[in-house]
């Protein structure tokens, strides 16, 4: 192993136990859904952020999905709609939605090389996060 490869695992070996620690502490969905979505869904979800009136089409009120899918919170399809998949007009194309590639398996160009390590299952996790806390926020 080259001495910039032993290098960066340490880092990465090091950032990751600090992660760990921290997000014994800390809503990992809920973090991440305030720093993607709620500028947009608001810090509830409920469509009110701070761009909201600034945007063409409203924000959807992301606490309903399960009574609007008769009771059953729809997994997939809001899987699908973080990762770019399923088009949301206001998040962009699939190709660069609003957030950029930290929910898409395209991540992978965006400088990691895959020899480094896989991005895919920390993409997964970021968007099973947020499916998690949407999950918990939804009214009975």
């Amino acid at each position: 192993m080259t001495k910039g490869k032993l290098w960066l695992l340490t880092l990465m070996l090091v950032a990751g136990s600090a992660k760990a620690i921290s997000a014994q502490d800390q809503d990992v969905g809920q973090t991440n859904f305030s720093m993607s979505c709620a500028s947009c869904h608001g810090v509830d979800g409920k469509g009110n952020g701070p761009v909201s009136g600034q945007l063409k089409v409203p924000p959807p009120d992301l606490t309903v999905l399960a009574r609007k899918n008769n009771g059953v919170f729809p997994v997939s399809r809001v899987y699908e709609i973080i990762d770019g998949r399923q088009a949301v007009m206001a998040h962009g194309t699939r190709d660069m939605p609003i957030w950029g590639f930290q929910y898409t398996l395209e991540q992978r160009v965006q400088g990691y090389p895959a020899t480094a390590f896989d991005p895919d299952p920390i993409v997964r996790m970021r968007i099973l996060s947020i499916i998690d806390y949407l999950n918990r926020i939804q009214q009975k």
